[in-house]
């Protein structure tokens, strides 16, 4: 059965950084031909894919991150990492990780819905 989980949430101030994780089990990403996506849900607003990275380590990353985020994939982990820097307020939300197709083309679109596999979510909280 494939899971994903998300770890490494949690409060801090504005300007400052925090690093997800996004491990899965049932299938090893260095045998996994697809991308590994993130979106976010803040409170009250629509839940957007933001950052994604296929098997080729092709990144896609929303405008709203984009410069602030990077997201990499370290099979020998098996984990897929998303750096967040320079956090704001309005990064405020619950951040899932999922499984994306080969052109990360959930995240892309922003159907969460139609990922395969989705992760429990985690609060990332950005407030002084």
């Amino acid at each position: 059965q494939v899971q994903l989980v998300e770890s490494g949430g949690g409060l801090v101030q504005p300007g400052g950084s925090l690093r997800l994780s996004c491990t899965p089990s049932g299938f090893t990403l260095d045998a996994y031909p697809y991308g590994i996506g993130w979106f976010r849900q803040a409170p009250g607003k629509e839940r957007e894919g933001i950052s994604c990275i296929n098997s080729n380590n092709i990144t896609y990353y929303a405008d709203s991150v984009k410069g602030r985020f990077t997201i990499s994939r370290h099979n020998a982990r098996n984990t897929v990492y998303l750096q967040m820097n320079s956090l704001k307020p309005e990064d405020t939300a619950v951040y899932y990780c999922v499984t994306d197709t080969a052109i990360c083309g959930i995240t892309i679109a922003g159907e969460f819905d139609a990922a395969r596999a989705r992760g429990q979510g985690i609060q990332v909280t950005v407030s002084s």
